[in-house]
């Protein structure tokens, strides 16, 4: 009976933990409070860099701090305890072990490891300043909860391929487009176009369409060769965006016959 009890305990801290289901307002409620906290970490974050409200409100942004740390650090040991009700981390240690490494478990671990690493460890204060930015992980923690968020992920990941290719293509003209640059112009420019690696910031930024404008040809075919790339660049760039369009369009629609077939089922 005890063991049953210790069951249906550990089911209904998990239920309210995960996103919540329509008619669970105790789940609802624990997501509403949890996305409220990581959006304030993320004002926080921001804030803190303007050294007057900083200096102002020193105290406050600790207690906040200290406040969020012991949520989420709660959150985290909850969620390993409870994590074997879930069929694949079913073992009670393997399972969790398995869990840890999981990136939903990974996203929450670096939410709150920069907090504790300068308490046991002796870290230079110019690390610690880059720890601190850590805490922006923080906000990938509304995938969780997020719908939005998820059908955003999931179309990035159906179509991962296709995107590789077309990094693959990227990277392809990013090298291509710096080598025919840098022996252009290396000869005219050569405080410029000092070598292939730094020609790649100017094929960065043209490729990119940006254009910067603070390094460029001078020479006829540089700048035709700057003309083509930035040209192509355009063609290049809009693949991944295109392939990324189509498949959220796709995860939306599909999201919505779901949605349409449970009502179905539901007046059955």
């Amino acid at each position: 009976m005890k063991r049953s009890f210790s069951s249906r305990y550990k089911h209904r801290v998990l239920s309210t933990i995960n996103k919540a289901e329509e008619a669970d307002y105790i789940s609802k409620g624990f997501d509403v409070f949890i996305m409220t906290l990581i959006l304030l970490n993320v004002f926080v974050v921001i804030t803190e860099t303007v050294e007057s409200i900083y200096s102002e409100y020193k105290a406050i942004f600790y207690y906040f701090e200290i406040f969020t740390i012991t949520v989420f650090s709660i959150e985290y040991v909850v969620r390993i305890w409870a994590c074997t009700l879930i069929e694949k981390y079913r073992h009670p240690v393997f399972g969790r072990i398995k869990y840890m490494f999981s990136m939903e478990a990974l996203i929450d671990l670096l939410a709150i490891l920069p907090f504790y690493l300068p308490l046991f460890f002796a870290i230079d204060a110019r690390f610690v300043r880059v720890l601190r930015l850590f805490r922006l992980m923080r906000v990938f923690k509304l995938g969780r909860y997020s719908v939005a968020f998820q059908l955003i992920v999931s179309a990035v990941s159906k179509r991962k391929e296709e995107l590789l290719i077309t990094l693959t293509l990227l990277i392809i003209m990013l090298i291509l487009a710096s080598s025919l640059m840098y022996y252009i112009e290396h000869e005219v420019q050569p405080d410029t176009f000092t070598s292939i690696p730094a020609t790649m910031w100017w094929a960065i930024a043209t490729l990119t369409t940006v254009g910067y404008g603070d390094v460029y040809p001078v020479t006829a075919l540089g700048k035709l060769l700057a003309s083509t790339i930035a040209i192509l660049g355009i063609g290049v760039f809009a693949l991944p965006t295109g392939i990324i369009a189509t498949s959220f369009e796709r995860e939306l629609s599909e999201r919505d016959k779901n949605k349409k077939a449970a009502r179905q089922n539901e007046n059955k």
